[in-house]
């Protein structure tokens, strides 16, 4: 069991990810601007799930109860929320699975001049947080479902024990994922993601997600 902050829990991604954490045991905490609200959406979580292993606080205070960080707010909070916890996060895995979509233009890749969400992060963090990159490409629909989650999850990072914790987490969760490389290959995860709209809007897909395939070579 961990304690877990998702930050921007009160949002649709945060709410899902909150609910299956706490299902599996661990203690979470929904942080959020307005800490009034962040308990408030906390009391209905534990209501609906008939236990009380959510709270609720604002941005810095639920970062600071945390053992691990989940970051899951729009790219236009971005910046701001990784501010209010910087100091709260070093030292901490923070799992960043933030998408640089600018609307009205999400179905477009628009990837910032730093070279993805999660470089900038890295840059405004500083090198003491054990910044992963995660679930850019898994909708908060299929979280919010209860059900087992038909695609792989792509996980970036440059700490790779920080890395396997996080996938330790996700496997607990029933997704299958992936170490995909360095944190700068977030721009690959991050891009996709406007792919994946423009599937769902083409084809009338729901949550349309992706699956690694192929074979281990003979040992």
């Amino acid at each position: 069991m961990k304690n877990i902050a998702i930050l921007g829990g009160t949002g649709a991604l945060g709410a899902a990810l909150a609910g299956r954490l706490a299902k599996v045991g661990h203690m979470i905490c929904i942080g959020s601007r307005d800490p009034d609200k962040a308990q408030a959406f906390a009391a209905t979580l534990n209501d609906a799930a008939a236990g009380r292993r959510v709270s609720g606080a604002g941005l810095a205070e639920a970062a600071v109860q945390a053992d691990i960080i989940f970051v899951t707010v729009p790219y236009a909070a971005h910046r701001d929320t990784l501010t209010q916890i910087r100091e709260a996060a070093q030292g901490k895995i923070i799992v960043d699975a933030t998408v640089p979509l600018q609307p009205p233009k999400v179905g477009t890749v628009q990837l910032p001049a730093a070279g993805c969400a999660a470089l900038e992060a890295a840059q405004l963090l500083g090198p003491d947080v054990r910044l992963v990159s995660a679930l850019q490409n898994i909708g908060a629909e299929k979280l919010a479902s209860g059900a087992k989650i038909d695609a792989d999850v792509l996980v970036a990072g440059d700490d790779t024990d920080a890395v396997e914790a996080v996938r330790d987490i996700l496997t607990e969760l029933e997704m299958r994922s992936w170490h995909v490389g360095p944190l700068a290959n977030s721009a690959a995860a991050e891009a996709l993601t406007s792919v994946l709209i423009q599937l769902n809007r083409r084809y009338k897909l729901v949550q349309a997600g992706i699956r690694i395939t192929g074979q281990a070579k003979d040992a």
